[in-house]
């Protein structure tokens, strides 16, 4: 059979194959020759008796049963250790008078490793060495296409001893040496190519043609490719995983403890490793005998089943529950995901805290203040993650119950024609299922105190509030939830989310938020530089998400999209796998948008929300590159809507790439450019702070339009400041190069001029002021008195970088702001509180919803593309090539730059008349300015103009891009882009251009006078 046909013929049916060996058996020839060597170094050595050497030799060479690769790869030395080791166990056991025997030898080198240890079938090594642990850490979690390690374990088949009962396992791992270890894109199906040379040299044809199968299989699949084969004549099962390397951690120990859970054990288990970067485990199943669990012959399926969430979450801090059969993998599973949803969803403020808020005036700033800190406080201090675990832990029986409560309602029941229901199912109908109100009735009464209520009462509230999961998808790759976001709560939360996902894998845990059905915002993977610093992103990875989909929402005034923004944390020991990540929040995503309609792979799933669903994701920190890969792979899972799904890819498949042609700078400098303009100052004598740097999209950019004297900038690598002006010349070809201010020529400073990296100290400024530590000095330089300028432009930096706590560094000693004018391009970078604190002391400042939008009006307008061409219609004018760039593309690339900065001008224009009107701070109009807009929108996609179609064609001529019009035709435009969407089109274009007009307190016949152009038209 060819492995392409082997492929289709496994993928999610049952196998049967012979009772032989997947391996040819080890065999060395040298046996009874290293035998006497053995002997004759022991009497040599005389820690055994003479008499007894040669009786111990023989019963570890001839009854123990240990596999003949041991002999093989071990020296005369390290072999007669290990009998002397195991002489020693037996003579303290025997003192003990003890039957059972411990014990634990091991060799370890750079190459490989070698372990031995007693080992009971079917149990879970809880304490000492845990070798498999060990394995998994040091060698098999960090193998990849440059240096890998294969595995390969035996069981003995004989004891210890004639007076013992205890059996050892072994443990050999080898460095592989591939036969290519760089295989090109038509090498990589190839076993033979990618494989490790003694693994070609021990594996039978027949599991090389299993091998080569699933190893395809899983180069085309995000996750597991998980096949079980059945052995004739025998009741032994044999399991074949297949994964993407460095996809998951601690998989090989965790798939021991699953299968120990159900009374099995393994005689024999391997881990093979490809060039290809594809991990494939083997194991050979068999049930304890005298098992009272389910036998093998059900309980395989449910293995199957479970692996997949071993895969997604190998280890969790309720393992050890798990390890010692108090709750089964999904229970455990369970109950650590309701311990990061409480983490972040406890109600922890309490109404004190409500009825304190309504007391305290919360325009004034010291009350703001005190009210910030104390959420902060009340947040962290009073729930902390080890005391949510240390309750939950101690209540293992009410994660039981609550996991039935959610399994009730989201297992999918077998189907009717299925021989033998599933362990999952069987477990259900046997266990107490209690009402809600009977399982709230229960926490009460098991749990002892308030805290220990509220945290399972969060379980509930999770359990109640859960759409749509893939938790029982057969295949996962990380555990995705569409949650019904109703019970936030409104004093946090003021602004109403529309939906959000919950997304855990086993390096990560993140969100997507969205505040409309058809919304759009980037993808932010938040990194961590160390404990401390995952420790402050895990406490504000939500509130920060809403406020980044927030800012989105008013950002998207212009557009038909509400806003939407997407977080990924990686966990603190995986700060290097943001791509893995990524993959992973995006197909599990995926996994709740599609209709699963491959059985044992993706089947359907429960859904509650009841409506199709679609996301449009962007890029945002950390993202940028990773716009391709999520297109392509929702096209490959069958989305149709595979093309719209994400913006800011690469041009060849039709993407706008924001930094390449400037898109969000073009609006910031919009601003910038604005207060010039009306205050008459020259922009090359306006001295600018500007942090972000010229090796980010925003940085760079800002860079290479501005004319300005730019003084200082902060990026990831350090600051550098320069009073006289930084030399643009050497400025233009870092941002032209995308490198980081630490490949500055510091030679073309001024004397006064500086530069501090991250990872100096002790660096002596021209001053003479003496700068401690580079790291800390960079976070705070935003701060620092010693900067003299008077435009503050941030271009990238961690959100809330200025807070009402740190604010009064930017005023000098007179209360006046030191910038003067601060246009803020980097997502909130300032709280609402810090802006209106520096607009009081008579700074002028532009907050992100206003200046930062031209990003995601870009990636509109190429959704828009995509959605009013045919696949061959966007492939001719869209995609670009290595040599041709479409005449089209080009011209619609300018287009969509002229609406960004006519837009940013527009909006800027009408803040800066209803500030003069009002004296309303910019920050607040702002905000003010985008609510009436999408309340306007809103409305008038539901009135009577949007039936008048005559009307709605003269609108729409003038907001759909004339490109496009030309290109396709108005009337086509209607017809190929959805209905929704184009209603959006209609209400965002009206709405947004009668408030920049008449302000957010227009008079009774504005709306009438700004209608009247358009009613002119439809009568002509």
């Amino acid at each position: 059979m060819s492995a392409d046909a082997a492929a289709a013929a496994l993928n999610g049916h049952p196998h049967t194959i012979k009772d032989i060996p997947g391996y040819i058996e080890n065999a060395f020839h040298g046996k009874e020759a290293q035998m006497v060597q053995v002997t004759d170094y022991l009497s040599e050595k005389g820690f055994i008796p003479a008499t007894l050497a040669q009786n111990e030799v023989s019963w570890f060479y001839g009854n123990l049963g240990i596999d003949e690769m041991y002999f093989a790869s071990e020296s005369v030395e390290s072999i007669a250790n290990h009998i002397m080791a195991l002489y020693g166990a037996k003579i303290f056991a025997y003192t003990k008078n003890d039957n059972a025997l411990d014990i634990n030898l091991e060799r370890e080198t750079d190459e490989g490793a070698v372990y031995i240890h007693t080992s009971r079938p079917g149990v879970s090594q809880l304490y000492g060495p845990q070798h498999e642990k060990r394995i998994d850490a040091k060698y098999l979690d960090v193998s990849n296409t440059e240096r890998a390690y294969r595995l390969e374990s035996y069981r003995s088949k004989g004891t210890v001893s004639s007076s013992s009962s205890t059996q050892l396992r072994t443990y050999f791992v080898r460095q592989c040496a591939f036969v290519n270890p760089k295989p090109t894109k038509e090498q990589e199906n190839n076993i033979r190519e990618t494989a490790d040379k003694s693994f070609l040299e021990k594996a039978t044809e027949n599991t090389l043609e299993i091998y080569s199968s699933v190893m395809k299989l899983a180069l085309s699949r995000t996750g597991p490719v998980i096949e079980m084969f059945e052995v004739e004549g025998s009741r032994e099962r044999r399991l074949v995983i297949a994964y993407k390397q460095q996809t998951t951690q601690s998989f090989f120990s965790a798939i021991s403890d699953l299968y120990h859970y159900y009374d099995l054990y393994s005689t024999r288990k391997y881990v093979e490793q490809f060039s290809n970067g594809i991990t494939i485990v083997s194991l050979y199943l068999n049930q304890i005998p005298k098992s009272t669990a389910p036998p093998i012959e059900h309980s395989i399926h449910q293995i199957i089943k479970e692996a997949s969430l071993i895969y997604c979450l190998p280890t969790t801090p309720l393992q050890s529950f798990f390890q010692t059969n108090k709750l089964s993998v999904q229970e455990s599973i369970y109950g650590y995901i309701g311990w990061i949803f409480a983490q972040h969803f406890l109600n922890r403020l309490g109404n004190e805290y409500v009825s304190l808020v309504n007391i305290l005036d919360t325009n004034n700033s010291t009350h703001q203040d005190v009210l910030t800190k104390m959420k902060k406080r009340l947040r962290t201090d009073t729930f902390t993650r080890d005391y949510i675990l240390e309750i939950i832990k101690t209540y293992p029986e009410l994660i039981k119950l609550l996991y039935i409560n959610f399994a009730m309602i989201h297992y999918v029941n077998p189907a009717l024609n299925a021989l033998q229901p599933t362990l999952s199912y069987q477990r259900l109908r046997t266990d107490a299922v209690l009402t809600e109100e009977e399982l709230h009735d229960k926490i009460k009464r098991t749990t002892t105190n308030s805290h220990e209520l509220m945290v399972f009462e969060s379980f509930l509230i999770f359990n109640k509030h859960v759409l749509k999961t893939n938790f029982y998808q057969p295949t996962k790759v990380a555990l995705s939830f569409r949650m019904d976001p109703s019970f936030l709560p409104e004093i946090e939360y003021p602004t109403k989310l529309y939906g959000m996902f919950l997304v855990i894998g086993s390096e990560f845990r993140g969100f997507h938020l969205r505040f409309r059905d058809v919304a759009r915002g980037g993808i932010r993977i938040v990194r961590s530089r160390n404990r401390e610093a995952y420790s402050i992103n895990l406490r504000s990875l939500f509130d920060e998400n809403y406020a980044l989909a927030n800012t989105q929402q008013r950002k998207n005034k212009d557009i038909p999209e509400g806003g939407s923004k997407g977080t990924i944390l990686l966990d603190v020991n995986q700060q290097d796998k943001a791509l893995v990540a990524f993959e992973k929040y995006v197909d599990a995503m995926l996994d709740l948008l599609i209709l699963g309609e491959t059985p044992g792979i993706k089947e359907r799933i429960v859904d509650l929300y009841k409506k199709p669903e679609i996301l449009f994701f962007g890029p945002d920190e950390g993202t940028a590159d990773y716009m391709d890969w999520a297109s392509a792979h929702a096209r490959e899972r069958g989305a149709t809507f595979w093309k719209a799904f994400t913006t800011g890819k690469s041009q060849s498949l039709g993407g706008i790439p924001h930094d390449t042609y400037g898109m969000t700078t073009r609006s910031v400098h919009q601003y910038v450019l604005g207060i010039y303009r009306k205050l008459g100052l020259k922009e090359e004598n306006c001295r600018k702070l500007q942090t972000g740097g010229p090796d980010g999209d925003l940085g760079s950019n800002e860079i290479k339009i501005s004319k300005d004297k730019t003084c200082g900038i902060v990026d990831g690598s350090g600051v550098l400041y320069d009073p006289e002006g930084i030399n643009r010349e050497e400025l233009a070809r870092l941002a032209g190069n995308r490198l980081m201010i630490s490949n500055f020529d510091v030679s073309k400073l001024s004397p006064k001029g500086f530069r501090v990296l991250v990872d100096e100290v002790n660096v002596k400024l021209p001053s003479g002021q003496v700068i401690d530590d580079g790291l800390s000095f960079r976070n705070n330089f935003h701060l620092n008195s010693m900067i003299d300028c008077e435009v503050f432009v941030p271009c990238g930096g961690r959100p809330e970088a200025v807070d009402l706590q740190n604010v009064g560094r930017l005023l000098d000693a007179e209360n006046h702001p030191r910038f003067k004018y601060i246009v803020e391009g980097a997502n909130l970078f300032f709280t609402q509180e810090a802006r209106l604190r520096l607009e009081r002391a008579g700074a002028v400042v532009f907050k992100d919803a206003s200046a930062n939008k031209g990003g995601v009006t870009s990636s509109s307008l190429e959704v828009l593309a995509a959605l009013a061409f045919t696949d061959d219609e966007f492939a001719e004018h869209m995609q670009v090539t290595e040599t041709h760039a479409p005449t089209f593309y080009q011209e619609y690339v300018k287009e969509v730059q002229e609406i960004i900065e006519r837009n940013a001008r527009l909006e800027f224009e009408a803040l800066w008349r209803e500030h003069q009107r009002t004296k309303t701070p910019r920050s607040i109009l702002s905000d003010e300015l985008s609510l009436a807009i999408v309340k306007l929108n809103e409305n008038l996609q539901h009135t009577s103009l949007w039936d008048n179609v005559p009307l709605r064609k003269v609108v729409l001529e003038e907001a759909f891009p004339k490109l496009l019009q030309q290109q396709v035709g108005l009337d086509n435009l209607m017809k190929r882009v959805p209905e929704n969407y184009v209603r959006a089109i209609f209400g965002a274009y009206l709405a947004s251009r009668f408030v920049y007009k008449y302000g957010t307190e227009p008079s009774q016949f504005a709306f009438f006078e700004f209608m009247t152009p358009y009613f002119s038209k439809v009568q002509q």
